[in-house]
């Protein structure tokens, strides 16, 4: 039976023998760790049965996955449609890096409120 409880006896006194189920342990990223920030203070109830159920560090591993895949995205789209190219770095390095830059952040705003604080 696979919810049976068997117990260990000690001193005459019987304990259950508990264990909790195996975890992934995946390193975790920026992203995953502002989520788990968010979760322990805004999302109790999904952090302790994620973390009880033996998936928290899966789940926060897939926020990381999640969030990578999107900047991976946004980057270049907002590079196009912001006419920054090879040209301008060609020509204009210092302005093609200060563009960059505000495209990163920009994209790492999104992601925030697209998939680590929802």
């Amino acid at each position: 039976m696979k919810n049976q409880i068997t117990y260990t006896e000690h001193n005459g006194l019987y304990y259950p023998d508990l264990a909790l189920p195996e975890q992934t342990n995946y390193p975790l990223g920026k992203s995953a760790n502002l989520r788990l920030d968010f979760m322990k203070k805004h999302r109790r109830g999904t952090y302790t049965t994620l973390l009880t159920e033996g998936r928290l560090n899966e789940y926060l591993h897939d926020i990381d996955i999640q969030a990578q895949e999107l900047l991976d995205n946004i980057i270049p789209r907002l590079a196009q449609e912001r006419g920054i190219d090879e040209e301008l770095k060609a020509h204009n390095p210092l302005q093609w890096v200060a563009e960059m830059n505000n495209i990163k952040v920009t994209a790492e705003e999104i992601v925030l409120r697209e998939v680590v604080y929802q």
